[in-house]
């Protein structure tokens, strides 16, 4: 999950982060005490687990601390999450076979540029088809 903001900032959420007032999105519903994070920093955060050419996973969160309090990360090049969304051993693989999901392939201008309210249209315009007349749905038929 990406697009659906956390009610507390980073600022708001550690003592040490005071002036960093960047935002904090969900992760998901497991390990709602954990922070994780993607970005564009493989070179400055240690440790970092590539994703995509352009996407990184975590890392060193300490030095991730200190460049933010340096001033030396773009805010918009960084996204923090509280937990995570997790399955159980093959079931994702298998709600991934019977279509319970829609899948694209992410990128950095999805992931990082796109604003969050906008992702959703965003990655079903990508899909394109079928898909992308889905934009103009609403996200709850019943209430049509």
């Amino acid at each position: 999950m990406l697009n659906k903001p956390y009610e507390f900032s980073m600022e708001e959420l550690f003592n040490d982060m005071e002036g960093i007032d960047i935002p904090v999105y969900v992760g998901g519903p497991v390990q709602m005490d954990t922070v994780h994070y993607i970005h564009q920093y493989p070179d400055l955060i240690p440790d970092s687990q590539r994703i995509t050419d352009e996407i990184y996973w975590g890392g060193d969160f300490e030095t991730v601390k200190q460049l933010l309090r340096d001033g030396l990360l773009d805010s918009s090049k960084i996204r923090f999450f509280i937990g995570y969304s997790g399955w159980e051993p093959r079931q994702l693989e298998n709600e991934m076979d019977e279509k319970s999901w829609l899948t694209t392939m992410s990128n950095r201008t999805l992931v990082f540029e796109t604003p969050m309210e906008e992702m959703w249209k965003a990655s079903l315009k990508q899909l394109g088809g079928k898909y992308e007349m889905m934009i103009n749905f609403p996200i709850d038929p019943q209430l049509n």
